[in-house]
């Protein structure tokens, strides 16, 4: 194992880092790894120990002697709590320091209500999924909703689309009943995050993901992490126009958005507008497996304006993998299907020459594990634990 100087990694938080990743397991790889001295690895590591945020092993592997005590990170040692919200369902659940799901419902909600109504029902539910753990187990808390958001403060910034929300800092509002931590993201970029840590770390470290429900949106995946741009609104591609859209108006207030004539909503008013006594994507399903010509052409339309959309974007990102997710996505193969063949003769030969299409493995749990990815991330970074030590 390489020495590392000890200027390099000589905070408790780095030591965490190390114990985490299963770079350091005892107290002399600790020394070797960073150069520190005997005292100040006892020092460091006696600090993560008073902090519940490692545990001693009973015994380590010996190379003669008494075989040493081991590091182990103690995913047990508090709770994250995440929500996953959509248009008209969300998914909540507390989750240990490791990211696994300790608890977890999933309810409907109406995003349009707004915070006031939408927040205290999440806040309600996290205390139930609680149960007999005290406010102070919550190291942190994550949320991702379906709207425009400013990461850095937290901050909703939706103008016509979830009016109710528009400059709503809803961290302050949480904290108040849960004093930790709180963070908030755009709901496909926590699916993207879920998504890229379940399934594709360490295989794919630049990915594209589609969410295809009532609304279309997308989270970029670049060299690892999560691309929010300067201000948080990268990734929103419900809202590029499309041609021969036919002059749909869009909620956002533009024309032809690929969101306002590709998305489950989409489908549905066009299926109503030919006659077809629809209410939900389920009356669609049924008549695709009907062999309804009518419903068919319409979910191909669908597909082939998403996936002109689709294309533009490897073009421009060139990733490994684009990942369908979503109602739409998990439920008509045609939909999938027709993105694939479009996007492979859109897009540039390079850009495809490895493109894999797939859809969503995880489906609904992917933004759960993505929240809590994203508050873990922060919370136990080597600058946050410094900071709580």
């Amino acid at each position: 194992m390489p020495r590392r100087p000890a200027t390099a990694l000589a905070t408790s938080g780095e030591v965490l880092r190390l114990i985490r990743t299963g770079e350091a397991s005892t107290r002399a790889d600790i020394g070797r790894v960073t150069g520190l001295s005997r005292p100040a690895v006892s020092l460091r590591v006696t600090e993560l120990l008073d902090r519940r945020l490692v545990v001693e092993d009973s015994e380590g592997p010996s190379t003669g002697g008494r075989p040493p005590t081991r590091l182990v990170f103690n995913a047990s040692g508090g709770v994250v709590l995440v929500a996953s919200l959509g248009a008209s369902r969300a998914q909540i659940a507390v989750c240990d320091l490791a990211g696994t799901v300790l608890a977890r419902t999933g309810l409907p909600v109406d995003v349009e209500e707004g915070p006031d109504v939408v927040l205290p029902l999440v806040m309600q539910t996290w205390s139930e999924l609680l149960g007999d753990r005290p406010l102070s187990a919550v190291r942190g808390v994550g949320m991702g909703v379906p709207a425009t958001v400013e990461f850095a403060a937290g901050r909703t910034e939706s103008a016509r689309i979830m009016a109710g929300w528009t400059g709503v800092a809803v961290p302050p509002i949480i904290a108040a009943r849960f004093p930790a931590p709180v963070f908030l993201d755009n709901d496909v970029n926590v699916i993207a995050i879920g998504e890229h840590r379940e399934i594709y770390a360490g295989e794919a470290d630049d990915l594209l993901f589609i969410k295809i429900s009532t609304r279309i949106g997308s989270g970029v995946i670049a060299g690892g992490e999560i691309l929010r741009g300067a201000l948080g609104a990268a990734g929103e591609i419900g809202h590029i126009p499309v041609r021969d859209g036919g002059g749909v108006l869009c909620r956002c207030g533009n024309i032809d958005c690929v969101d306002s004539v590709a998305s489950g909503t989409a489908i549905l008013r066009d299926l109503r507008a030919r006659g077809h006594d629809v209410k939900n994507l389920a009356d669609v399903v049924a008549l695709v497996r009907a062999g309804d010509a009518e419903t068919m052409t319409v979910v191909r339309n669908a597909a082939r304006m998403l996936g002109e959309v689709v294309a533009s974007a490897v073009n421009l990102l060139n990733p490994a993998v684009v990942v369908l997710g979503g109602d739409v996505a998990e439920t008509f193969q045609p939909m999938v299907s027709g993105v694939r063949e479009v996007v492979h003769r859109r897009s540039t030969a390079l850009a495809t020459r490895n493109l894999r299409i797939e859809r969503s493995r995880l489906g609904p749990g992917a933004g759960i594990i993505g929240c809590a990815h994203m508050v873990l991330d922060h919370i136990l970074s080597p600058d946050a634990i410094d900071s709580l030590l």
